[in-house]
């Protein structure tokens, strides 16, 4: 049950949809083999399975080959190296994906890092990094590319406006700043030690949530009609560690009471929606656009398998 809103709710899965069918239009009328995606895969974390389930579910229906390379959880970190290295000179993938986190041990940059930067269908390696900064990006990281992807769908202005992100994090937080800059927003990126947040996050046109804290953004933070998207995913169990705000909120008890269990995201929904002029629900927002980016970057690499060296 979602509670009354003002907002404009931004269907993330429904333009999901649309972008996997677009995926799978384009491998049809591809003459060659069909994208090849390699996930790596390390260990039985249970929303590791889950991600990766959901991402191979999806590159099947989009006619993509998409193989998970399960790894013991104690594999050693050359070992690891060794198996990307075997995805990069297999002239038959087309691209890598390495499931994160990893577990202690590894380096997760130097692994990342070691990734062919054409197979790099995650937009993580310091290559494709540097190609987006400079305005002319190869692979975009998949979440800030299914925002950017939701913005446009929805006609939501970006030139000209004020944009806040509320996260630092190389994977959403620094793409997305850079993405939004280059369309022309002016941007200002938030984190732990930004004075008075709340009144910064309060000028924004378009605020980004990013910062890994159930319902930490409320009305507070928000400017009446702007739009609120919120890339947070917090599975709850319980309440006893929630925030005061979640604790009231009866559609939040009753799923808890319903299912043992509940997705929440960095904003407080309840409190947000009524005041903002669009907002992303979790589930149902950010989250399936990821997996629909990730399969749009493997079709594009498999058009790129030519220039492979």
């Amino acid at each position: 049950m979602q509670p009354a809103t003002t907002a404009r709710i931004l269907d993330g899965a429904g333009l999901a949809r649309r972008l996997r069918e677009q995926a799978r239009g384009r491998v049809a009328e591809n003459q060659g083999p069909a994208p090849y995606l390699r996930v790596l895969l390390l260990g039985e974390n249970p929303a590791s399975e889950a991600y990766v389930s959901s991402k191979a579910k999806a590159a099947a229906e989009a006619g993509i080959r998409a193989e998970t390379l399960r790894l013991p959880i104690d594999i050693t970190p050359a070992a690891l190296l060794a198996e990307v290295a075997r995805a990069n000179a297999d002239t038959q993938v087309d691209g890598i994906l390495v499931q994160l986190p990893l577990p202690p041990g590894h380096d997760a940059a130097r692994v990342l890092d070691s990734v062919h930067p054409l197979k790099d269908v995650d937009g993580f390696h310091p290559e494709n990094v540097g190609l987006l900064h400079q305005g002319r990006p190869r692979f975009v990281p998949c979440t800030p590319a299914g925002i950017m992807e939701l913005l446009a769908a929805y006609e939501i202005p970006i030139r000209g406006s004020r944009a806040v992100v509320l996260g630092r994090s190389d994977i959403v937080g620094k793409p997305i700043a850079a993405l939004l800059t280059a369309r022309d927003a002016t941007v200002t990126i938030c984190h732990s030690k930004t004075r008075d947040l709340a009144r910064v996050c309060r000028e924004a046109d378009i605020l980004v949530a990013a910062i890994g804290r159930p319902g930490f953004v409320t009305r507070e933070f928000v400017r009446e009609g702007a739009a609120v998207i919120d890339v947070g995913i917090n599975r709850l169990s319980s309440l006893d560690d929630a925030p005061e705000n979640l604790k009231r909120s009866a559609r939040i008890r009753k799923a808890l009471e319903e299912k043992g269990r509940v997705l929440v995201g960095d904003v407080d929904f309840d409190d947000v929606a009524p005041f903002a002029g669009w907002i992303t629900p979790v589930p149902g927002g950010v989250g399936p656009l990821t997996v629909a980016m990730l399969l749009s970057n493997t079709v594009k690499a498999a058009g790129l398998r030519s220039d492979r060296k």
